[in-house]
């Protein structure tokens, strides 16, 4: 008989508003069909907790996890950032560098998985750790991109390569002059703004840009915490609400204040957004955003059983995000994250899991080397090192 697990006791979302108390049954990584009378071969009490799909952080570059913030913008556009910033044989970049690129990619997951993160839009070309079980995070593979019109000359190629079914992400109009700003026309002129086209930051573009993005449906991904650091300021409240297609990015520990969570309580504080607002943008929105289409950024009948454990305190599934990190953040019905707190009251085996305290988010057991990651990484930076700016312990 194959494994099936079944989650018992918790309530669960049923969208940002709605909940209700359901036993969910996980076999091959994904939820079975509500009615399915396959008996469980596995129960879970997970009485007390809500259950929350997986967050999906649309944007990031994972390989800069380790890395601090550099320099001291604002800078005009991101080609005069870069300038300032892409000092390789310098420190501390070169003591970075000097870690194994698999090891930053993973730390760089783990800045995501523990804060909930389950799906994340890399920003790069598609690594094969990626694909391996033990990678704590999905990454997305199907989508083209392109670093930015400065720095991708060969962007017209790339874009004619990707499948259309794809969608395709770039960096631009990432400043507050009108040199960022004209590449928004650049790209119509080209174009390239349509349907699957994928726009990164914005933060110069006049209106009437933002308009013809609108009617041509293109998508955008704020990085309101990145955008501030970098090019001293970042899309208005009104910008983001007015656009039917957005959702939130991280970008990297290069500019952004430090993780999803940090990117959450920017939105709130700096753009006022609600919670019920930003809650779509890290579920439903970037799974759209992104064509993800297997159920991720929600809970469904045969989704994929990428779900996130949150104590139960009464509130909505968009106010639960104020109780972030999670309890227990599962990918494919598997465990990757467990706090110390849920791991020491459970019965679910930790085996593989190893322990770490990331300050400022609690300590926790995650399914990676972590042990062999630190002192790698402590090999190259010694023993202070920081994950999204903040320190981390093993």
């Amino acid at each position: 008989m194959e494994e099936i697990i079944q989650l018992n006791g918790a309530r669960v979302a049923l969208d940002e508003t709605r909940s209700a108390y359901r036993n969910l049954r996980i076999k091959r990584g994904r939820i079975l069909p509500f009615r399915n009378q396959e008996p469980a071969t596995q129960h879970r009490d997970l009485t007390g907790y809500l259950l929350l799909p997986g967050l999906i952080n649309a944007h990031d570059h994972l390989e800069f996890g380790l890395f601090p913030r550099l320099g001291n913008g604002p800078w005009p556009n991101a080609r005069e950032w870069a300038a300032a910033v892409h000092q390789p044989e310098t420190s501390p970049v070169k003591e970075h560098r000097a870690v194994p690129r698999n090891v930053r990619l993973m730390w760089g997951a783990i800045r995501n998985t523990v804060c909930g993160v389950t799906t994340v839009a890399h920003h790069n070309p598609f690594e094969q750790v990626f694909g391996r079980r033990n990678f704590p995070v999905r990454v997305v593979r199907r989508l083209g991109w392109a670093h930015s019109l400065d720095f991708s000359p060969d962007i017209e190629e790339r874009r004619r390569l990707t499948p259309r079914t794809w969608p395709f992400v770039i960096h631009a109009a990432e400043g507050s002059d009108e040199r960022a700003g004209a590449e928004i026309c650049t790209l119509d002129e080209m174009g390239m703004l349509d349907d699957r086209m994928v726009i990164v930051h914005a933060t110069a573009a006049t209106p009437e840009q933002l308009s013809r993005m609108r009617d041509q449906r293109t998508a955008l991904i704020w990085c309101p915490s990145s955008n501030l650091f970098s090019v001293g300021r970042t899309l208005p409240p009104e910008t983001v609400r007015s656009f039917p297609l957005t959702c939130l990015g991280t970008d990297s520990s290069l500019t952004a204040d430090g993780d999803l969570i940090d990117e959450i309580r920017v939105a709130q504080s700096h753009s006022q957004l609600s919670l019920l607002e930003i809650y779509r943008l890290v579920t439903r929105s970037p799974a759209r955003i992104l064509r993800l289409h297997s159920g991720e950024g929600q809970i469904r009948e045969g989704g994929v059983a990428d779900l996130i454990a949150i104590r139960d305190r009464g509130r909505t599934p968009a106010e639960a995000l104020v109780d972030l990190p999670p309890a227990l953040v599962l990918k494919g019905g598997r465990p990757v994250v467990m706090s110390a707190g849920f791991a020491a009251s459970t019965d679910w085996s930790t085996t593989g899991l190893e322990a770490m305290e990331l300050v400022g988010r609690g300590l926790f057991l995650v399914r990676a080397p972590v042990q062999r990651m630190y002192a790698a990484a402590v090999r190259s930076l010694g023993p202070a090192i920081r994950l999204g700016g903040k320190p981390v312990f093993v």
